[in-house]
């Protein structure tokens, strides 16, 4: 047998070379990130693109302990959805000290502890540089975004396509400065098991991030999704190592006809 390896658009990786370069002169040792934390204080949470399936799954699994705010381009529809969200809360939990709300995409800004960026790819320009300026200095941004696009072959990562196109959390860093409070994580989890609140997700979380701290607090965040389990991939540079993972997945599933794919290292 006979194996070759083939690299094409190499200018992608040459792109994120130099990003992981940089990303060490600036943090020259490694991190280790301790990612058994389970308690993080109460937060308040804004999904932008809340009304979604993964919105409603993290709207549900993290309103035992926080406020978490569903954003929509429509404030209406957000709060419709977080009332029915919340109503499915009050039937699953027997106690709930957090709450479930709904507003616009950007007038819940300047209250929220965390932000997370449940929109499409060719969103990121319009979204973050709406809320620009409008976020608190200490608030974490988390891109679970993935650039993706469906052809005749399959799904395929965008940035490997086009070589004007960038990963997803690196456009976001450059938009909502600064780059250290931002994260890229949930990136291959299934949507329908983290809106079955019965159902443990049994997966792995990449996270990809260049602040000790603002890890360590989303780490906090993840290990209360039950089944779920954060792993510390590196800076914010290799996200792409994470995003890419998503269309080889769909891809997977559907030719090989598997339900609800996940990532677990073991």
């Amino acid at each position: 047998m006979s194996i070759a390896l083939c690299y094409y658009d190499l200018g992608f990786y040459e792109d994120a070379e130099n990003s992981y370069r940089e990303a060490i002169k600036s943090n020259p040792k490694p991190m280790h990130i301790n990612t058994e934390i389970t308690h993080v204080d109460f937060m308040k949470i804004g999904i932008a693109g809340g009304t979604g399936g993964m919105g409603e799954g993290f709207a549900l699994r993290w309103c035992q302990k926080h406020d978490v705010i569903v954003g929509s381009r429509d404030a209406q529809k957000a709060r419709e959805a977080a009332e029915n969200y919340m109503r499915t809360a009050n039937q699953t939990y027997s106690n709930i000290t957090g709450s479930i709300s709904g507003n616009d995409n950007i007038s819940f800004a300047k209250d929220i502890d965390v932000l997370i960026l449940s929109i499409p790819y060719e969103f990121i320009d319009d979204t973050c540089g709406k809320l620009s300026g409008k976020l608190r200095d200490d608030c974490i941004v988390v891109s679970p975004i993935v650039p993706m696009a469906r052809t005749e072959a399959g799904f395929v990562y965008i940035p490997l396509e086009e070589e004007d196109k960038e990963q997803a959390a690196e456009m976001v860093a450059d938009k909502l400065p600064p780059r250290s409070r931002v994260v890229s994580a949930f990136h291959t989890i299934s949507e329908s098991k983290l809106k079955n609140l019965q159902q443990s997700l049994d997966a792995d979380t990449f996270i990809c991030g260049d602040d000790q701290n603002v890890i360590a607090k989303l780490t906090g965040l993840i290990n209360e999704i039950a089944g779920l389990r954060p792993v510390y991939l590196g800076p914010l540079a290799l996200t792409y190592q994470a995003e890419i993972l998503t269309p080889m997945c769909l891809n997977a599933a559907k030719r090989n006809k598997m339900k609800n794919p996940g990532v677990k290292l073991v």
